[in-house]
């Protein structure tokens, strides 16, 4: 316990989580979760002492930690979007991607709805949870392939043994014409080997190149821009969603967060060429 905290016994649950959010901006994330966990004892009914404990123990990468208190916090208020975030944050490190982007998702939509201003901090993770997602699927596709490479090898060698085999049966061949036959059968084993490792290269070669640049995707939903429109502040959103946006959360940009109205919105044909141009290379990004 730090030599800066005092006997507590007497402290109120509000008081305790005072002094834990003091410990906190100290950096003594130990002694923060002490206090929480003090105010908690003291009253286990306010959602926010369990999502500020939960915060201590992402600070301390403590993510099971941190998921227990983030879930029972929104066992008691399903809309708390510091709950959605802060487990979402601790399933990305646990690499559970799939519940992660549920609940990073689920803290942006409510942060839109209760309009609060987290900046980038949601999206951006829950951009890159979905990049981690993506490169994990990419690995499981690049060992399948693998598996497949090795499979289909070991066939043609298989073929090429069996037949080389059974020309030592063959009554109408001598010695010499089965060494010959063998070795044709050799040459051409060897080239189908080559022919399918040679396809396997290209496919490699096309799979190193498959990453969606940010810039290509939108900021609200995060998916590949498909009509992007420009604002007054310079960033480029999906219509839809800006459109969304304006109608049910408030008239600004949610970026820069400088007054727009739909009128001042205005299609972005640079940006549109842009992934057109990339979607032709790279038909892929569609699954993205």
């Amino acid at each position: 316990m730090s030599k800066h905290m005092y006997s507590t016994a007497n402290l109120s649950d509000v008081e305790l989580k005072d002094q834990g959010n003091r410990m906190f901006s100290a950096r003594k994330f130990e002694d923060a979760i002490n206090l929480y966990t003090k105010a908690i004892i003291k009253n286990p009914s306010i959602a926010t002492y369990f999502t500020n404990r939960a915060l201590c123990h992402i600070k301390m990468k403590r993510w099971e930690q941190s998921c227990t208190d983030c879930r029972r916090a929104l066992d008691m208020d399903q809309n708390l979007v510091k709950g959605h975030f802060f487990l979402g944050l601790s399933l990305m490190e646990l690499e559970c991607y799939d519940e992660a982007i549920k609940h990073l998702q689920r803290a942006h939509d409510l942060a839109k709805e209760q309009k609060l201003n987290f900046g980038d901090d949601i999206a951006s993770q829950l951009r890159l949870a979905r990049k981690k997602r993506w490169n994990l699927q990419e690995e499981k596709r690049i060992c399948q392939e693998i598996e497949l490479q090795t499979y289909l090898n070991k066939l043609i060698r298989n073929d090429m043994e069996s037949r080389i085999e059974n020309l030592k049966f063959d009554e109408k061949l001598n010695e010499d014409s089965v060494k010959e036959k063998s070795l044709e059968i050799e040459r051409e084993c060897d080239n189908y080997t080559n022919e399918l490792n040679n396809l396997f290269v290209k496919i490699d070669e096309r799979r190193r190149k498959r990453e969606v640049p940010d810039y290509l995707c939108g900021k609200i939903s995060f998916e590949l821009l498909v009509d992007p429109v420009i604002t007054p502040s310079g960033m480029t959103y999906e219509r839809k969603d800006i459109e969304e946006h304006l109608q049910r959360v408030g008239h600004f940009d949610p970026v820069t967060r400088v007054k727009l109205t739909q009128d001042q919105l205005i299609a972005n044909y640079s940006m549109k060429e842009v992934v057109d141009a990339f979607l032709q290379e790279n038909e892929w990004a569609l699954d993205y």
